[in-house]
């Protein structure tokens, strides 16, 4: 049950981002597609024991490789679906229980959680990037098949 309250749940927060966003009404339930597949992905990844940093990365490469073909497909810009189905993975409570902490002088455990909100953040522009990287080289390569 757990995991389709995650579907529903993700779902959702992808598509209010694309509303919140000025997405056209016709891509919104595709944004929340890409949102919720991204989030299984990290949530079957992290319940298998992979670390979270590692589990982001995927998805997030998941994410921007499912926009691309979005895009292709439906002829609307990629940033429309990376940007809505990027947001479940954000590590924004993280980010809050770090500021928390510091606040209650626990510098510890803030520093620990506010490393690991850098790395996952980091992770999710890495996905983001490596996955324009494997695009654009893919694109050269069917360019230069085609002469």
């Amino acid at each position: 049950m757990m995991i389709f309250e995650q579907l529903i749940t993700s779902f959702f927060a992808a598509a209010a981002f694309g509303i919140i966003f000025n997405a056209p009404r016709a891509s919104l339930f595709k944004c929340g597609l890409v949102g919720m597949f991204g989030w299984i992905i990290y949530i079957v990844m992290t319940e298998f024991g992979i670390d979270s940093v590692v589990a982001t990365l995927c998805a997030s490469i998941f994410v921007a490789v499912t926009s691309q073909v979005f895009s292709r497909m439906y002829k609307t810009p990629v940033i429309i679906f990376i940007v809505a189905g990027i947001i479940p993975l954000v590590p924004g409570g993280l980010a809050y229980d770090a500021m928390r902490n510091f606040v209650e002088n626990d510098y510890n455990t803030a520093i620990n959680l506010a490393a690991k909100a850098f790395m996952i953040s980091g992770s999710i522009a890495m996905g983001l990037v490596f996955s324009e990287v494997i695009n654009q080289v893919i694109r050269k390569a069917k360019l230069s098949a085609k002469l």
